[in-house]
Protein backbone atom coordinates (compact mmCIF):
# COMPACT_ATOMS: atom_id res chain seq x y z
CA UNK A 1 0.00 0.00 0.00
CA UNK A 2 1.11 3.65 -1.34
CA UNK A 3 2.19 5.82 2.10
CA UNK A 4 2.02 9.53 1.89
CA UNK A 5 5.24 10.99 1.08
CA UNK A 6 8.18 11.67 3.30
CA UNK A 7 9.28 15.46 3.59
CA UNK A 8 12.24 15.35 1.14
CA UNK A 9 13.34 18.91 1.80
CA UNK A 10 14.86 20.44 -1.11
CA UNK A 11 15.13 17.53 -2.65
CA UNK A 12 12.66 18.11 -5.74
CA UNK A 13 11.96 14.48 -6.13
CA UNK A 14 8.94 13.44 -5.38
CA UNK A 15 7.22 17.50 -5.01
CA UNK A 16 4.51 18.56 -6.82
CA UNK A 17 3.95 22.60 -7.20
CA UNK A 18 0.10 21.90 -7.87
CA UNK A 19 -1.52 21.18 -4.46
CA UNK A 20 -4.98 20.60 -6.48
CA UNK A 21 -3.29 18.24 -9.19
CA UNK A 22 -2.45 15.99 -6.36
CA UNK A 23 -3.84 12.55 -6.54
CA UNK A 24 -5.46 11.07 -3.58
CA UNK A 25 -3.07 7.57 -2.67
CA UNK A 26 -6.50 5.39 -4.03
CA UNK A 27 -6.06 7.11 -7.55
CA UNK A 28 -3.10 6.52 -7.79
CA UNK A 29 -2.76 2.75 -6.86
CA UNK A 30 -5.78 2.74 -9.32
CA UNK A 31 -3.80 3.88 -11.77
CA UNK A 32 -0.76 2.06 -11.48
CA UNK A 33 -3.00 -1.22 -11.59
CA UNK A 34 -4.84 -0.29 -14.62
CA UNK A 35 -2.24 1.39 -16.72
CA UNK A 36 -1.53 -0.59 -19.48
CA UNK A 37 2.08 1.02 -20.05
CA UNK A 38 4.95 2.45 -18.27
CA UNK A 39 8.04 3.80 -19.49
CA UNK A 40 11.47 3.20 -16.98
CA UNK A 41 14.17 5.84 -17.15
CA UNK A 42 18.00 3.97 -16.19
CA UNK A 43 21.02 5.64 -16.93
CA UNK A 44 24.57 4.00 -18.73
CA UNK A 45 27.64 4.60 -17.84
CA UNK A 46 28.19 6.76 -20.57
CA UNK A 47 25.95 9.15 -18.34
CA UNK A 48 23.24 8.66 -21.12
CA UNK A 49 19.48 8.85 -19.98
CA UNK A 50 17.23 5.76 -21.72
CA UNK A 51 13.49 5.44 -21.46
CA UNK A 52 12.38 2.31 -22.52
CA UNK A 53 8.12 1.68 -22.58
CA UNK A 54 7.09 -1.76 -20.74
CA UNK A 55 4.21 -4.00 -19.87
CA UNK A 56 3.91 -3.99 -16.28
CA UNK A 57 2.50 -5.13 -13.22
CA UNK A 58 1.75 -3.21 -9.97
CA UNK A 59 1.69 -5.65 -6.97
CA UNK A 60 2.58 -6.01 -3.65
CA UNK A 61 3.95 -2.11 -4.00
CA UNK A 62 5.97 -2.99 -6.18
CA UNK A 63 6.57 -2.36 -9.79
CA UNK A 64 7.35 -5.52 -12.23
CA UNK A 65 8.22 -5.67 -15.80
CA UNK A 66 10.92 -8.15 -18.11
CA UNK A 67 13.05 -8.40 -20.89
CA UNK A 68 14.67 -11.01 -22.96
CA UNK A 69 17.51 -12.98 -20.95
CA UNK A 70 19.99 -10.92 -23.76
CA UNK A 71 22.66 -8.30 -22.26
CA UNK A 72 20.88 -5.55 -23.93
CA UNK A 73 20.77 -1.60 -23.38
CA UNK A 74 18.52 -1.83 -20.33
CA UNK A 75 20.02 -4.41 -19.13
CA UNK A 76 23.75 -3.26 -19.09
CA UNK A 77 21.95 0.21 -16.93
CA UNK A 78 19.97 -1.66 -14.50
CA UNK A 79 23.63 -3.47 -13.91
CA UNK A 80 25.37 -0.19 -13.91
CA UNK A 81 22.99 1.62 -11.63
CA UNK A 82 20.26 1.02 -10.17
CA UNK A 83 18.26 4.22 -9.55
CA UNK A 84 15.38 4.23 -11.88
CA UNK A 85 12.52 6.32 -13.05
CA UNK A 86 8.86 5.06 -13.76
CA UNK A 87 5.98 6.85 -15.23
CA UNK A 88 2.22 6.02 -16.47
CA UNK A 89 0.19 8.45 -18.41
CA UNK A 90 -3.44 8.36 -18.99
CA UNK A 91 -4.34 10.91 -21.32
CA UNK A 92 -8.04 12.67 -21.38
CA UNK A 93 -9.36 15.35 -23.51
CA UNK A 94 -8.19 18.13 -25.11
CA UNK A 95 -10.33 21.90 -24.47
CA UNK A 96 -10.53 25.28 -24.78
CA UNK A 97 -10.53 27.38 -21.30
CA UNK A 98 -9.72 30.95 -22.45
CA UNK A 99 -9.94 33.28 -26.01
CA UNK A 100 -6.19 32.76 -27.00
CA UNK A 101 -4.73 29.51 -28.90
CA UNK A 102 -2.50 29.03 -26.01
CA UNK A 103 -5.72 28.96 -23.49
CA UNK A 104 -5.58 24.91 -24.54
CA UNK A 105 -5.41 22.22 -21.46
CA UNK A 106 -5.92 18.39 -21.56
CA UNK A 107 -7.57 16.49 -18.90
CA UNK A 108 -5.43 13.72 -17.57
CA UNK A 109 -3.69 11.11 -14.80
CA UNK A 110 -0.12 10.49 -14.50
CA UNK A 111 2.54 8.88 -11.51
CA UNK A 112 6.11 9.21 -11.34
CA UNK A 113 8.35 6.69 -8.86
CA UNK A 114 11.34 6.95 -8.14
CA UNK A 115 12.99 4.24 -6.82
CA UNK A 116 15.59 1.27 -7.11
CA UNK A 117 15.35 -1.73 -9.42
CA UNK A 118 16.73 -4.95 -8.93
CA UNK A 119 16.88 -8.17 -11.52
CA UNK A 120 14.84 -11.03 -10.08
CA UNK A 121 16.18 -14.56 -9.07
CA UNK A 122 13.78 -16.42 -7.59
CA UNK A 123 11.72 -18.52 -8.98
CA UNK A 124 8.58 -18.30 -7.48
CA UNK A 125 9.12 -14.54 -7.46
CA UNK A 126 8.90 -14.71 -11.47
CA UNK A 127 6.61 -17.44 -11.18
CA UNK A 128 4.42 -14.90 -9.07
CA UNK A 129 4.79 -11.96 -12.02
CA UNK A 130 3.76 -14.15 -14.77
CA UNK A 131 0.72 -15.17 -13.39
CA UNK A 132 -0.03 -11.35 -12.79
CA UNK A 133 0.97 -10.41 -15.98
CA UNK A 134 -1.51 -13.01 -17.66
CA UNK A 135 -4.17 -11.83 -15.40
CA UNK A 136 -3.64 -8.26 -15.94
CA UNK A 137 -3.33 -8.77 -19.76
CA UNK A 138 -5.12 -11.35 -21.35
CA UNK A 139 -8.91 -12.72 -20.97
CA UNK A 140 -9.31 -15.29 -18.51
CA UNK A 141 -9.43 -18.37 -19.90
CA UNK A 142 -6.33 -17.24 -21.49
CA UNK A 143 -7.65 -18.37 -25.33
CA UNK A 144 -7.97 -22.30 -23.88
CA UNK A 145 -4.51 -22.48 -23.08
CA UNK A 146 -3.03 -24.30 -19.94
CA UNK A 147 -2.55 -22.43 -17.48
CA UNK A 148 1.20 -21.50 -15.65
CA UNK A 149 2.59 -22.85 -19.55
CA UNK A 150 5.53 -20.65 -19.09
CA UNK A 151 8.56 -23.22 -20.41
CA UNK A 152 10.84 -20.19 -20.98
CA UNK A 153 10.49 -18.73 -18.11
CA UNK A 154 14.35 -18.99 -17.70
CA UNK A 155 14.92 -17.32 -21.15
CA UNK A 156 13.41 -13.92 -19.10
CA UNK A 157 14.78 -11.53 -16.90
CA UNK A 158 12.37 -9.98 -14.75
CA UNK A 159 13.07 -6.72 -12.88
CA UNK A 160 11.44 -5.12 -9.69
CA UNK A 161 11.56 -1.63 -8.85
CA UNK A 162 11.33 -0.57 -5.17
CA UNK A 163 9.36 2.98 -5.03
CA UNK A 164 10.71 5.76 -3.27
CA UNK A 165 8.80 8.30 -3.58
CA UNK A 166 5.39 8.15 -5.94
CA UNK A 167 3.71 11.10 -6.95
CA UNK A 168 0.45 11.26 -8.35
CA UNK A 169 -0.42 13.90 -10.25
CA UNK A 170 -4.09 14.98 -12.54
CA UNK A 171 -5.64 17.29 -14.41
CA UNK A 172 -9.71 17.41 -14.30
CA UNK A 173 -11.72 18.01 -17.49
CA UNK A 174 -14.00 21.33 -16.45
CA UNK A 175 -17.49 20.96 -17.44
CA UNK A 176 -18.74 22.30 -20.46
CA UNK A 177 -20.49 25.60 -18.93
CA UNK A 178 -16.58 25.87 -17.68
CA UNK A 179 -14.83 26.10 -20.76
CA UNK A 180 -14.56 28.83 -23.31
CA UNK A 181 -16.46 29.63 -25.10
CA UNK A 182 -19.07 29.30 -22.42
CA UNK A 183 -16.16 30.94 -19.53
CA UNK A 184 -13.07 32.89 -20.30
CA UNK A 185 -10.52 31.55 -17.61
CA UNK A 186 -7.31 32.95 -19.82
CA UNK A 187 -4.30 34.10 -17.78
CA UNK A 188 -4.31 36.77 -20.56
CA UNK A 189 -6.88 38.93 -20.47
CA UNK A 190 -5.38 41.69 -21.90
CA UNK A 191 -4.20 40.61 -24.95
CA UNK A 192 -6.74 41.74 -27.92
CA UNK A 193 -6.75 40.34 -32.09
CA UNK A 194 -4.43 41.66 -34.48
CA UNK A 195 -7.41 42.45 -36.33
CA UNK A 196 -8.23 45.06 -33.20
CA UNK A 197 -10.78 43.23 -31.81
CA UNK A 198 -11.86 42.64 -28.15
CA UNK A 199 -11.43 40.03 -26.50
CA UNK A 200 -13.90 37.66 -26.39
Amino acid sequence: MLQPPADAGRDPRGQLRRADKVLTLEETEALLGAAFCGRTATVGADGYPYVVPNLFVWESGTVYLHTGSHAGHFRANVRHCNRVSFEVDEPGEVFPYGHVECDTSVSYRSVVIFGTIRIVDEESEKLGFFRAFMAKYAPPDSWGRERDSFPRLAGTTVYAISPATVTGKGGVLPGVAERWPNRNNTLSPNWRPASGGGAA
